[in-house]
């Protein structure tokens, strides 16, 4: 747990962190701020450690590792007829170091540039479901409001279309999450979903009012919408992806109660932000997957500080 005075020096002590990761997390993109000699962001009389000023972090796009990177942010976010109808959140997209839908980009932002690459390391992370991926797109819904899916506005963070080593087409559908708890009101749902559900047939029947919860809900969703694509758009292998950090026992413990709640599991995958990163360093020794590292993972920053500067004090 870090130190009360490490958390406040970094302008890092916020109530709503209510487990140790979280609290990591937080400190870890305000240290990591301080290293880029970025300045914080000022909300009602407080300093906010992660997260950046505005406009100021939407000009510079600061909060994104490289410059293909920064090159894809501005094609698909900030690109008007690229980003029509996806429910980017502004301003976090630009300037909230936590947000999820920036690490989307920190993470795929460069395989959606080098397919090369993401072949080898979709290819490993599937093991061999994928045998060539065509393409990456983030905040991707085959169609919001559509009855032959899910009817609502559910959407992937990131969603990789790839050729099967048959030749057939797929699909990976990706929820990212990093410092999120999964703990928002749950949404609306009809017949609709429980229909989709039966139809997959992956699910254990008693477990569809448990799906329902808090924690599972979002998740289930999100699998919904991959099982209605593999039911109605002609794709010949597709699964949904949860991913987020070990450390995250909101997230981990969440993943451990749906998979409960499966009979089988070939559409439903989870991978850790860990397993990513470990992919990515043995397919590619570019400088950007250390960055990725550094800024999302390195949290033995956190111990030296609290050990060799702060034991002092």
């Amino acid at each position: 747990m870090p130190s009360p005075k490490l958390l406040t020096h970094y302008h890092a002590l916020e109530p709503t962190d209510k487990i140790t990761f979280q609290k990591r997390a937080r400190l870890l993109q305000s240290i990591w701020r301080e290293e880029q000699g970025y300045k914080p962001s000022e909300s009602h009389g407080k300093t906010r450690g992660a997260t950046l000023e505005m406009p100021w972090a939407k000009e510079t796009l600061a909060n994104y590792l490289t410059d293909t990177i920064r090159e894809v942010v501005r094609a698909e976010v900030l690109n008007p007829t690229r980003s029509a109808g996806k429910l980017y959140g502004q301003p976090r997209i630009f300037n909230n170091l936590l947000s999820s839908q920036p690490l989307c980009f920190n993470l795929f932002g460069e395989l959606q540039r080098d397919l090369g690459l993401a072949t080898q390391v979709f290819g490993e992370l599937s093991d061999g479901r994928v045998g060539r991926v065509v393409g990456i797109d983030f905040e991707y819904s085959p169609g919001r409001g559509d009855m032959r899916l899910t009817g609502d506005s559910s959407a992937f963070d990131v969603f990789v279309r790839f050729r099967t080593p048959d030749g057939e087409p797929g699909f990976v559908g990706i929820e990212v999450k990093y410092h999120e708890s999964l703990r928002d009101q749950p949404a609306r749902l009809t017949a609709r979903h429980e229909e989709i559900a039966r139809g997959m047939g992956c699910f254990h029947a008693e477990a569809l009012e448990r799906v329902k919860g808090r924690s599972l809900e979002q998740i289930w969703r999100d699998h919904l919408l991959a099982g209605a694509m593999l039911q109605n758009c002609g794709f010949g292998d597709g699964f949904f992806v949860f991913l987020a950090p070990e450390a995250n026992a909101f997230c981990t413990e969440a993943v451990a109660d749906y998979r409960q709640c499966l009979r089988d599991d070939r559409t439903f995958v989870s991978w850790t932000l860990e397993d990513v990163v470990e992919a990515l360093r043995r397919h590619c020794r570019a400088a950007w997957v250390e960055l990725v590292y550094d800024r999302y993972l390195d949290f033995s920053k956190i111990e030296r500080l609290q050990n060799e500067v702060f034991s002092m004090a």
